[in-house]
């Protein structure tokens, strides 16, 4: 991990677009070699972020410092410095894999001398030996993902900026491109990621949650799972989870059961209380109602529902 040297520096950042604002007054520190995990639904704000991080877009409030540089000032000093992966891969179709670095190459002023090196790299790191002749259009979505990120990091940039790389690749390949990006922390890189996944920010080393614009949440994930999530989770393995969450919002509704919330997981049933004797409350219950049940457990929160937590606390504040 990193010595705390700050790559990225966002102070109060704001962006309006007339009566509407998408970023409202946030502020956040991205460190040297660490994954920084920018978290929240489509439409929240992440990717106007990210354009003016890199200056691509201005801000209507705030200060921004990239690299030692404040608000995008001179950015084509550090251009060759930054990677930047897109929603919508900024690739050529047409062109197959090694045609798309070779343009790539250029693209980034590489010296043609060193050009033939920095593509075999590349194609290694990114797993692509054997599909250098491959049509970039006849690439699976995984493949895809891994030639744009082989483009981004062709140059071997200091810090990557990825916005939704994972958006719509099915989950062996998400797992391969996260082993991926860990590597590339190994070696140094700084890596700002923006995602929905609520699963992929577990991965992060830190994050921020941002909603509507603004920063709901911002540390590491237990460091925002300790200051969000007060409650105890209890889950329980039913034989019949619609029955059992009727009969415990009846208990709760009635004062026999301390319970804040239940909420269903596919056939699991998780209750969320802030008692930390619930289990065996919950056990007493059953058994006294003669509910049968295959399992009871505590388990730790998930980085969703501390998001989802995150959200209450935001609209009631």
């Amino acid at each position: 991990m990193s010595d705390n040297e700050k790559i990225i520096s966002v102070q109060g950042l704001t962006k309006k677009f007339g009566d509407f604002t998408a970023v409202d007054h946030i502020s956040f520190d991205v460190h040297r070699a660490e994954i920084f995990g920018f978290l929240g639904p489509n439409g929240s704000g992440k990717t106007t972020t990210i354009r003016m991080i890199l200056g691509l877009l201005d801000t209507t409030e705030g200060d921004v410092e990239l690299l030692g540089l404040e608000n995008g000032g001179a950015i084509h000093q550090i251009r060759t410095r930054i990677g930047y992966m897109s929603q919508r891969f900024s690739l050529y179709n047409d062109l197959t894999v090694l045609q798309n670095l070779q343009f790539y190459s250029a693209a980034y002023g590489l010296p043609p001398s060193e050009m033939p090196r920095k593509i075999e790299e590349t194609l290694a790191r990114a797993g692509l030996v054997g599909k250098e002749h491959v049509k970039t259009q006849d690439l699976a979505g995984g493949w895809r993902q891994r030639l744009a990120l082989g483009v981004a990091i062709l140059h071997q940039p200091e810090v990557i900026f990825l916005d939704e790389p994972t958006s719509g690749v099915d989950p062996v390949s998400r797992r391969a491109f996260w082993d991926l990006l860990y590597k590339l922390v190994q070696e140094g890189v700084t890596i700002f990621v923006t995602t929905h996944y609520m699963d992929e920010a577990e991965h992060c080393h830190r994050l921020a949650f941002i909603l509507d614009g603004k920063i709901i949440a911002y540390g590491s994930p237990n460091e925002i799972k300790a200051k969000t999530f007060q409650n105890q989770i209890l889950e329980i393995v039913p034989d019949d989870s619609k029955s059992l969450v009727s009969l415990l919002t009846d208990a709760s509704s009635n004062g026999e059961l301390p319970i804040n919330s239940i909420e269903l997981y596919g056939s699991l049933v998780h209750v969320f209380s802030d008692d930390a004797s619930i289990r065996k409350k919950v056990e007493r219950y059953l058994k006294k109602e003669k509910i049968p049940v295959k399992q009871l457990s505590m388990v730790e929160p998930s980085l969703e529902d501390v998001f989802i937590e995150a959200v209450k606390k935001g609209n009631q504040s």
